[in-house]
């Protein structure tokens, strides 16, 4: 594998890679899946975009270029397509078929024997019924494929590799035996004639055991046993049968005497298929092989969670020897006597009691701990089943409360606070459940705060501070307050309007991840529904509570108005500087005071905007909470209805106040009613004209703009109650949108201007910028 991003500085790769050398690479393909080899073949399965492809390569001889010389035989094999997975739930899990050779016994295999522990020898019978005639008189090897649809083919070898010499349909070489509709695990063949086994093993030292059983298991447990049997005209033909093992199986092995060793993740069984028939069977006619077995009994060994297994040797005493490594990365050997693997209570003798006794406490240690790992796993997976139902009642509960009050809410509240000699303008959220559900594990309450324009708009990709605040615990009628600074920022600027969006998240990954995780080796290792992999990408669920936008108009402070025991502290306005401090010490009494705020007061009178609105529309909107107060008093009061001077506001009916800005600046608010005479041809509209004043242009557009937001939540709600507009003069409104396209196009040139004139000449252009500027703020129209 080739490293693209170079080593990492303490020489170590940032993932696990084995380095493999291109000398050592005999096949380089990515989509391989399994392979076999005999002496002077390499036979390959290949996993193709619909079908599988079985390629037979020469395999070099020793001292020749490892590299593998030309492609000798090639054939396609049918598969079955599953149909798609259901949306939402985890696909299934991903199996590699499974490939072995089987010889006749008569067969003379090039430069030698087959390789491998997937190869074995059938009898001649059994090999002549299952691959026909053309395997029998050409001696070829036969390559059996179990596929993980359930399809179990076979290909004869020699006809495969003489394909190119005599080319025919590709099909014609591939015989499907059987379809186990499961992933096969494994192939394999046994002797099940006892006494036919044990004159081989006496006549053919050092060769392979003839088998006369072929066996197939599916991952599910679905076994298959193929026979040569007689049948009732007396005519010998493949018996097939078929049972079901305990499943899931991991894995499997065959060995003498009739038995086969299978893997499932709860305990390693042994099953015999010798037992079930007699060598010779008195109704078989000439004396035939016995019959296969009508049901299979397994009997446990008390090992658990195998994932490979092999059959190494037979023991002195008979017994049999496995090679077996298990989930957790052990590597064991397993002596098993006769009487372990299939012994019944009469067979048992004085002198293996102990032993077996031995075994049995064993087997109980290993099932209490499994047990004790289940309790565990169960006990965790009903505690998140617990918190998903608590999460999937909340999240109904939030979503279908939409109007009204909601089950669990989340009030934001502004004030300032003195903290270490700074002013800081502070949020409170109140989280309240008033619902009938508990917020345990998992959730979290996420507070965002967007600042300046990206208050403006939640979707914009500008940052903002998120807090995030664990609810440990909220039972139904509890409440968790929270309180989070908003400014002034490390510039001591408060940008406004800053919005606070606060919502629940509740994360998946904390509760159900630990939960979907294998908690030890019991677990399926191909069972991918288990993984925590099937959790989606987003990690969690997030709900929304509430928005609070926080502009000007709420943080104006009002230091004339408290009474004198409630004198509200003098904001801290910018430093000023110690010479100004100095000549205003010096001042003569009497005398007019000079400086940067003098001179501001005299050459540059304050920014002032207003806005007109229908005095019939603000009635229809204040008239329930307003009555007994003149219009103006109301709508000042409707307007500072989020500031903490509302009451004393109130109390004294104000119509105009002049407060301060979080930045030291003044800002005058100032409420009357005027009448509009051009408008409508009826006769004069009734108005009330709101006018924002302040020395610092910036402050003055941002009270501006509060009071703009207010006024377009008034017009949405009146306009859904289906009220109308009285009759206008459309030519006054068409002269007035003039006015502004001129003024507008004039904006554009001087800005223009002022870009290339000198410094001297662009005082000018600057003064008729603010006078239009001026114009377009004080429009003659009115909100109706």
């Amino acid at each position: 594998m080739t490293q693209d991003d170079g080593d990492s500085e303490d020489g170590e790769l940032p993932f696990p890679v084995i380095p493999v050398d291109p000398g050592t690479c005999v096949l380089p393909n990515a989509a391989l899946c399994t392979f076999t080899v005999l002496d002077g073949v390499l036979v390959t399965l290949v996993e193709g975009p619909a079908q599988w492809k079985m390629q037979l390569f020469e395999r070099p001889c020793p001292g020749q270029d490892p590299w593998l010389g030309g492609q000798i035989g090639e054939v396609e094999l049918s598969t079955y397509t599953p149909p798609a997975g259901v949306p939402g739930k985890p696909a299934a899990p991903h199996f590699l078929p499974v490939l072995c050779c089987v010889s006749p016994p008569c067969s003379r295999v090039p430069h030698g024997h087959l390789w491998g522990s997937g190869s074995f020898t059938l009898e001649e019978t059994l090999f002549g019924l299952l691959f026909g005639a053309d395997a029998t008189l050409l001696e070829s090897p036969v390559i059996l494929c179990g596929l993980p649809d359930g399809q179990l083919c076979c290909v004869i070898l020699k006809a495969l590799v003489t394909s190119r010499l005599s080319p025919g349909d590709p099909k014609a070489f591939v015989k499907i035996l059987h379809h186990l509709e499961e992933p096969v695990i494994f192939i394999g063949a046994l002797r099940t004639d006892l006494r036919a086994e044990e004159a081989a093993e006496e006549t053919l030292s050092g060769e392979d055991v003839r088998s006369d059983c072929l066996v197939a298991l599916g991952h599910h447990g679905r076994t298959l046993a193929i026979k040569a049997s007689w049948d009732q005209s007396g005519k010998l033909v493949p018996e097939l049968r078929e049972y079901c093992l305990p499943g899931p199986v991991l894995c499997a092995a065959c060995g003498g005497g009739g038995r086969i060793y299978h893997s499932t993740p709860s305990d390693l069984c042994v099953v015999d298929l010798a037992r079930g028939g007699a060598p010779l069977d008195a109704e078989q006619p000439n004396g035939g092989p016995g019959g296969l077995p009508p049901l299979l009994c397994p009997a446990n060994l008390n090992i658990c969670s195998v994932l490979t297994l092999s059959v190494l040797s037979r023991a002195p005493e008979g017994g049999t020897e496995l090679l077996a490594l298990s989930t957790k990365g052990r590597l064991m050997t397993c002596s098993l006597h006769p009487h372990t693997e299939m012994s019944s209570p009469a067979q048992m003798t004085m002198a293996n009691a102990g032993e077996k006794i031995k075994e049995l406490l064993s087997g109980i240690g290993n099932i209490s701990e499994r047990v004790s790992f289940l309790k565990k796993a169960v006990d965790q997976r009903n505690k998140a089943l617990t918190s998903l139902n608590e999460a999937m009642n909340v999240s109904c509960a939030l979503l279908s409360s939409r109007e009204g009050p909601r089950p669990i809410s989340c009030t934001i509240t502004t004030a300032w606070s003195h903290l270490q000699m700074q002013d800081v303008l502070t949020a409170t959220c109140l989280l309240e459940n008033s619902s009938d559900f508990s917020l345990d594990q998992g959730w979290t309450l996420c507070i965002q705060v967007f600042s300046s324009s990206s208050a403006l708009d939640l979707d914009s990709a500008c940052s903002a501070i998120t807090y995030t605040i664990p609810v440990d615990r909220l039972s139904p009628g509890a409440r968790r307050e929270v309180t989070l600074p908003l400014g002034p920022g490390e510039n001591g600027m408060l940008d406004l309007p800053v919005t606070v969006s606060c919502m629940l998240f509740y994360s998946l990954r904390e509760v159900v991840g630990g939960a979907l995780a294998p908690s030890d080796s019991l677990e399926d290792p191909f069972l991918d529904e288990f993984s925590p992999d099937v959790l989606p990408e987003q990690e969690g669920v997030c709900l929304p509570l509430s928005k609070h936008t926080v502009d000007m108009l709420q943080c104006l402070r009002f230091p004339g108005l408290a009474p004198p025991h409630m004198q509200a502290p003098s904001p801290l306005g910018p430093t000023s500087d110690p010479v100004d401090t100095f000549l205003e010490t010096c001042r003569e009494p009497g005398s007019q005071p000079v400086g940067p705020a003098s001179l501001r007061a005299e050459y540059l009178p304050p920014s002032v905007a207003s806005i007109k609105v229908s005095a019939e529309l603000l009635r229809a909107t204040l008239e329930d909470g307003h009555l007994g107060t003149s219009l103006c008093c109301a709508t000042l009061q409707w307007l500072l209805a989020e500031n903490a001077a509302v009451d004393v506001v109130r109390a004294q009916a104000l119509s105009s106040i002049q407060g301060v800005a979080p930045d030291g600046a003044d800002i005058r608010l100032i409420i009357r009613e005027v009448a509009m005479t051009d408008l409508c041809p009826a006769g004069p509209i009734q108005t009330v004209e709101i006018q924002v004043e302040s020395s610092s242009l910036a402050d003055m557009c941002r009270a501006h703009h509060a009071i703009i937001r207010r006024m377009q939540t008034m017009v949405t709600e009146q306009a859904a109650q289906g009220s109308s507009p009285p009759d206008l003069r459309v030519q006054y409104l068409r002269q007035i949108h003039a006015n502004h396209e001129t003024l507008l196009r004039e904006v554009q040139t001087l800005r223009d201007r002022l870009c290339t004139e000198d410094e001297a000449s662009s005082c000018a252009t600057a003064q008729r910028l603010l006078q239009v500027y001026k114009q377009l703020r004080n429009p003659s129209l009115v909100l109706l």
